[in-house]
């Protein structure tokens, strides 16, 4: 029998198709390159860098892009075994535009569903989810059926075990209600014991706007952790006992996209040590900066030899 996994990562995949020529609208872009995507994929990659094993749960379409993300997971250090094709829809593509430092809008092809929000209840390999270090689940996830009642089921057999993360995740293009989004992410977190979000997807949750307030508000449902990103603010880790506020780090940002999915990877590695709570969000702010000054998202994920070279230097090369 294998040991447990260290991360399970449940949700969305999909292709990046990332533009080459930068500061320009999507319609003047000349050469695009492909990278595997979608947050939790990214969140188990990044994991990986840090010589963790990992998992994700997802379905791709009966596709070349369906057959690429297998590939790449395997390339990656992703075990793929729980990604399924569905007959249908395609597996999704995602466009963006970079306007370094602070605007990357996102187009998403995920038309009529996406096959990630077609993950069954029964499908679910609930002995490795009940059983692994860390099981990571978003938002995204919950915005339809069957994904919504298949992450409860997975929480249902977790039993709210420590180490149980809600990445919060919030994309209002998934949801053409925002108050729907708050009454899930409510239920969600019922079953969760960590909580993980920027600002904006914060106030989503709480209904607060200032990062301790929302903190706050998130440890009183329970949880052991609850983490703000405040971008150029830095970050704000809070549990019942303790509360950590840092800075950001300093980086010349090209991309910020999968910044934050770094930051879950190596949060995840802190975690699983047993660290500090200071040591494990320096280090997952470190690792969201490195990403932030690469284009692409997965293969952006630094390992935490590259980490600790950051934080040796001072800053991302």
């Amino acid at each position: 029998m294998s040991a447990p996994y260290d991360v399970i990562a449940m949700g969305r995949v999909g292709v990046d198709i990332y533009p080459l020529q930068h500061r320009v609208p999507l319609e003047e872009v000349r050469t695009f390159e492909k990278f595997l995507g979608g947050s939790a994929t990214n969140v188990a990659v990044a994991a990986a860098r840090h010589g963790r094993r990992t998992a994700v749960i997802t379905r791709t379409g009966d596709d070349a892009f369906g057959r690429y993300v297998h590939a790449e997971l395997r390339r990656l250090g992703v075990d793929d075994a729980f990604v399924s094709a569905v007959a249908g829809p395609p597996t999704p593509v995602t466009f963006c535009e970079v306007f370094p430092p602070d605007d990357f809008p996102l187009y998403f092809y995920r038309y009529p569903t996406a096959p990630d929000l077609m993950i069954e209840p029964n499908t679910l390999p609930l002995n490795e989810i009940r059983d692994a270090g860390v099981f990571w689940c978003t938002v995204t996830g919950l915005s339809q059926e069957p994904s919504r009642s298949a992450q409860h089921a997975a929480w249902e057999a977790r039993g709210r075990r420590t180490h149980t993360v809600l990445d919060l995740d919030f994309r209002p293009m998934f949801w053409p209600d925002p108050e729907a989004a708050r009454a899930e992410i409510d239920r969600a977190l019922a079953q969760v014991t960590v909580a993980v979000g920027n600002r904006e997807e914060c106030e989503v949750a709480t209904g607060e706007t200032d990062a301790d307030r929302a903190a706050d508000a998130l440890l009183a449902r329970g949880l052991d952790l609850a983490v703000v990103k405040q971008g150029p603010d830095g970050v704000l880790a809070a549990t019942q006992e303790e509360r950590v506020s840092l800075p950001p780090f300093p980086v010349d940002v090209l991309n910020g996209l999968g910044a934050g999915d770094a930051f879950g990877g190596a949060l995840c590695h802190g975690l699983l040590a047993g660290w500090p709570l200071e040591r494990t969000i320096r280090l997952a702010n470190v690792a969201g900066a490195i990403v932030a000054s690469r284009l692409e998202c997965s293969t952006a994920m630094p390992t935490t030899a590259e980490i600790d070279d950051a934080l040796e230097r001072g800053r991302v090369a």
